[in-house]
């Protein structure tokens, strides 16, 4: 690692995080203004975001090589008011959080409480979304059912796929012109809104070449006073990349990355998906760039090196979003789940393996920082080569690479409609979730808690916590004769609530089609051009909704415990093991200490729970799994 990126890296490592007020402030100014009345939804999503990229502070470091902040600095966090409001409450909760804290100073706090809650109040999105929610949605809500994402959150998780490292923005922006040029407003009553799309999308284009030019400019302003010849060499080349990338296609292995890096800014500056944008299968996107500058002898090794290394400290400078309410108190991670694959295979279904995949490899464990996060593809047609040197990174204990089977992907993305060869380029993002990558919406709207609903099923559809009737009624727990007809009553009420749960994601998705498109991530999408639609109205070749179901493992260990003790065992009565649960336990210690020590566990290769897993894996997936959304 050279000196340079030692420094980057401790910098990154070291700098505070902090509350920014300035997107936040920028799109209030936009929003007050009378142009915004008078033009469309896209039109003034796309303005918007031009107005902050035009006027955002611009950020470059001392020694930087690839140059963009999504905050007026590293570390500085900003935030989504149109998606959800942070409260005064929220702000000191962030500052005052022992770990995992964020800055708010008084300025901040100041915007907040005079020009921002005030203009934002009733018109975020969460103020829609719940305004449309049923009854029961929001009581199972309210419950803990499930969450929903509007803690700062749009819908997503998605990765990019080649196309801007093919393309620049002018390109797309011909693509946009053919594509109005043929919109026929005789025969499609749909016309006039893919109009409104597509001109919001060109208005996009402009705005993120106008932020490569602002950059471009600070950086030749910074060479004429530079008196380090190397260095001044170095902001001339970066001023020449940023003069090139994004309007054009990348030509060189420098462009690629910082062409990747103005299209991930603009992407969370726009919005933020779900914490998470990636660049997806990096290797083979760099690929072609790396090998023909490295036969050229305009590359070597060691500098590809350096410029990775530099891009990996980009991803670390930006902290995700801090959330609203309960979460802010409780969620404890800086991480934005941008995860990068390695591997894998290519479109045709050959090895994707190369020799930029080992460089990569060899950055992630140099840098040795959250941020990105990185996953490694296995196929049959990988060599021993690559699972050895992922290997040898994980047994260092840093937790990255994670591993992910490229075959069980591609079946999986397959299975779904898929074509094989958007299939093999896909992989995983976010968390675990799997998609076709640079064409595929991904339509996550928060988690699904599986325990609680066993508890509601203990409960004959009455939450304990309140007493309120939540559910629907399944039987009280003392008339079930034997384990299938509890398993019976648990699967009836998950079925409701996962009903309940389409319901309102299908109310979320009409919402954000209408009032948040998102027209900078629908050009870097396959098909949205051409369908002159958004990304979050069907515009993507592949439209996919997540729920993500979460427990499993406590749920399996809670009815492998009611099936061993109650059914099996038949040491305590299903009544009694309710009332002591009610209880906490109290006075039960006993009991406790039976069902702590004497129930088959799940993970310890105990099929006795495991079965009861594959129970409620199959369950969950057959009660959503090809459902319209």
């Amino acid at each position: 690692m050279r000196e340079r990126i030692k420094r980057l890296r401790a910098e990154t490592l070291g700098a505070r995080v902090s509350v920014s007020a300035e997107r936040a402030l920028l799109l209030t100014e936009f929003y007050k203004s009378e142009v915004a009345g008078q033009v469309s939804v896209p039109v003034g999503r796309a303005m918007a975001l031009k107005h902050v990229l035009g006027k955002k502070a611009i950020w470059i470091g001392a020694g930087e090589l690839i140059v963009g902040e999504r905050g007026p600095r590293p570390g500085a966090t900003p935030t989504y008011p149109e998606v959800c409001i942070h409260s005064l409450e929220d702000l000191d909760v962030l500052n005052s959080r022992e770990k995992i804290s964020y800055a708010v100073d008084g300025q901040t706090r100041r915007a907040y409480e005079t020009t921002i809650i005030p203009f934002w109040k009733g018109r975020a999105m969460r103020d829609r979304v719940f305004g449309e929610m049923t009854p029961e949605w929001k009581a199972a809500y309210e419950a803990g059912i499930f969450t929903e994402f509007q803690e700062q959150r749009s819908p997503g998780h998605t990765a990019l796929g080649d196309k801007i490292f093919k393309k620049g923005f002018l390109d797309l922006k011909e693509e946009i012109g053919a594509r109005l040029a043929r919109l026929d407003y005789f025969n499609d009553p749909l016309a006039e809104d893919k109009k409104q799309e597509l001109v919001g999308m060109g208005i996009a284009a402009d705005a993120i070449i106008l932020f490569a030019e602002r950059h471009a400019e600070r950086l030749e302003e910074m060479a004429k006073g530079e008196a380090d010849a190397k260095r001044k060499t170095e902001l001339e080349t970066m001023a020449g990349v940023c003069r090139w990338v994004p309007a054009h296609g990348p030509r060189t292995f420098w462009e690629a990355l910082q062409a990747y890096w103005f299209v991930h800014v603009g992407v969370i500056t726009e919005l933020n998906p779900w914490d998470a944008f990636n660049p997806g299968r990096l290797d083979q996107h760099l690929w072609t760039f790396y090998e023909a500058e490295i036969k050229a002898g305009t590359l070597n090794e060691e500098d590809a090196r350096e410029l990775l290394q530099a891009f990996w400290v980009k991803f670390h400078n930006h902290p995700a979003p801090p959330k609203v309410g309960v979460t802010a108190k409780e969620s404890g991670t800086y991480t934005d789940f941008a995860l990068i694959n390695l591997g894998g295979l290519k479109a045709d279904g050959s090895d994707g393996v190369n020799e930029l995949t080992y460089l990569i490899l060899d950055v992630i464990e140099e840098m040795r920082i959250l941020q990105p996060s990185s996953m490694v593809q296995l196929s049959k047609k990988n060599p021993d080569r690559f699972i050895h040197r992922a290997m040898r990174i994980i047994k260092t204990g840093f937790g990255q690479p994670s591993i992910f089977n490229t075959d069980a992907i591609v079946q999986e993305l397959v299975r779904q409609g898929k074509s094989v060869e958007d299939a093999r380029c896909g992989g995983a993002s976010g968390c675990v979730e799997a998609g076709a990558f640079g064409k595929e919406a991904y339509i996550l709207t928060g988690y699904f808690n599986i325990p609680k609903v066993l508890e509601l099923a203990l409960h004959n559809g009455v939450d304990p916590r309140t007493g309120r009737r939540i559910g629907i009624e399944t039987g009280e727990v003392s008339g079930f004769a034997n384990f299938e007809e509890f398993w019976g009553a648990f699967e009836r009420q998950m079925r409701y609530f996962i009903d309940t749960k389409v319901r309102g994601n299908n109310v979320i998705d009409r919402l954000f089609a209408k009032y948040m498109p998102a027209p900078f991530l629908s050009l870097v999408i396959d098909d949205c051009i051409e369908k002159g639609m958004d990304y979050h109205a069907g515009g993507a070749r592949y439209n996919t909704s997540y729920i993500q179901g979460v427990g499993l493992g406590s749920v399996t260990d809670a009815l492998a415990a009611v099936r061993w003790n109650v059914f099996e065992t038949k040491w305590v009565t299903m009544g009694k093991l309710v009332e002591a649960m009610d209880r906490n336990f109290q006075g039960d210690g006993e009991l406790r200490r039976r069902l702590w020590e004497g129930t088959p566990k799940y993970g310890n290769d105990d099929d006795r729970a495991d079965g009861i897993m594959r129970r409620v894996f199959d369950a969950y997936f057959k009660a959503i799994d090809g459902r319209p959304m």
